[in-house]
């Protein structure tokens, strides 16, 4: 069966179109109308393995906040949705991802409790790219896509002084847990309570 997801999301302030694959290869067709953001999103497909295309129109205009928090739901809506029952699921990964001088833990389950444990203090730094995305949003993006797909995550910054590539290090290595974690190993859903919701 294949795990594949379509969300659409419209509202005043953004219009959203997330499809993802699971067993994909990798390959991202993003637009979101913030660069920065579309890179991020491309390593989270690229590393995770997963085929992900998002094309969002949003009130750039105001600012980015909108746009990033809402794809950022969408994209956990379809994980969540291609996930199904997760039978069969690794369901745990962690690890430690680098980036040059950054150095970043994660650590997840797909649980189906949404917590997230954000220990990331970035240092001063202005907006990145055009238009701008606020690295405060990092954190923002990384929560409402794990609460939207019911994981639990854990975030911890070891090392860094580059607010770009802590962001960076920070995607990839949710990327390479998300990859980890959805891999089939077995039939059964892993939980002693025969559910993962």
């Amino acid at each position: 069966m294949a795990r594949t997801a379509q969300v659409t999301r419209s509202t005043k302030e953004t219009s959203i179109d997330v499809s993802i694959n699971l067993d994909g290869s990798g390959t991202a067709s993003i637009s979101t109308g913030i660069p920065f953001y579309d890179h991020m999103l491309e390593q989270l497909a690229r590393h995770g393995g997963f085929d992900l295309t998002i094309a969002a129109k949003g009130d750039l205009h105001i600012d980015t906040h909108h746009t990033v928090e809402d794809v950022a739901i969408c994209v956990g809506e379809a994980l969540r949705e291609a996930l199904g029952d997760k039978a069969g699921v690794r369901r745990f990964a962690s690890g430690l991802y680098p980036l040059d001088e950054a150095l970043v833990e994660v650590a997840l389950d797909l649980s189906g409790r949404a917590f997230v444990a954000w220990n990331v203090e970035l240092p001063e730094c202005l907006p990145l790219g055009n238009p701008a995305f606020d690295p405060s949003l990092a954190e923002h993006a990384v929560s409402s896509l794990a609460s939207a797909a019911a994981i639990t995550l854990h975030v911890n910054l070891r090392a860094g002084r580059n607010v770009h590539h802590i962001i960076e290090a920070t995607f990839k290595g949710l990327a390479r847990c998300l990859r980890d974690a959805v891999r089939i190993e077995s039939a059964g859903v892993p939980s002693t309570k025969g559910v993962l919701s």
